[in-house]
C-alpha cells in the first residue's frame, strides 16, 4: 500500500484512537508540549527537540492532521523526521545539551555550596544522558 504525499509514519502506524476524554487530553498535551517546543527552541535551556516529540506522540493518537503538520512543518519537522527515521539527534542539539547540563551542574555546585549529596547525584545523572546523547548517531537529514 503507498502512503498520500503528506503521509505521517507517526499517525500511520500509531495504535486506532482511545475514547474521546482521552483524545481531547491527549490533544490538550500535544498543544501544551508544542508551545514549550517552540519555547524551546527560543529560549537556551529548555529542550525544544524533546517537547515536539512528545507533541507528535499525543497527536498520533488524538489528530492525524496535527501529527502530519508537525512530522512535515519546514521548521521543527527535520529533527522529528530524523528521531523517528534514525533516533539521530543533530551534532549542534548534542553539544547545546551537553553545554546546558554542565552549566546545570556547575550552577548546582555554586548555589549549593560544593559538592553534597545532591550535586553528585544531580551531576551523575547528567553525566549518564550527557553520554547517551553523545552516543546517538547524527544522521544524514538531522544535520
Amino acid at each position: 500500500m503507498t502512503r498520500p504525499a503528506h503521509s505521517c509514519p507517526i499517525a500511520d502506524t500509531a495504535p486506532r484512537r482511545a475514547c474521546r476524554p482521552v483524545r481531547w487530553g491527549l490533544f490538550a498535551l500535544g498543544l501544551v508540549a508544542t508551545a514549550l517546543g517552540i519555547a524551546g527552541i527560543i529560549l537556551p535551556g529548555l529542550p525544544g527537540t524533546a517537547f515536539l516529540l512528545v507533541a507528535l506522540w499525543a497527536f498520533s493518537r488524538s489528530s492525524d492532521r496535527l501529527a502530519r503538520w508537525l512530522f512535515h512543518h519546514p521548521r521543527f519537522g527535520r529533527t522529528v523526521r530524523a528521531w523517528h527515521r534514525e533516533r539521530a539527534i543533530p551534532r549542534p542539539a548534542k553539544i547545546a545539551a551537553c553545554a546546558m547540563m554542565g552549566l546545570s551542574f556547575a550552577g548546582l555546585v555554586w548555589l549549593s555550596g560544593g559538592l553534597g549529596a545532591a550535586p553528585i547525584a544531580a551531576g551523575a545523572t547528567m553525566a549518564l544522558v550527557g553520554g547517551w546523547i553523545a552516543t546517538r548517531p547524527e544522521g544524514d537529514e538531522a544535520l
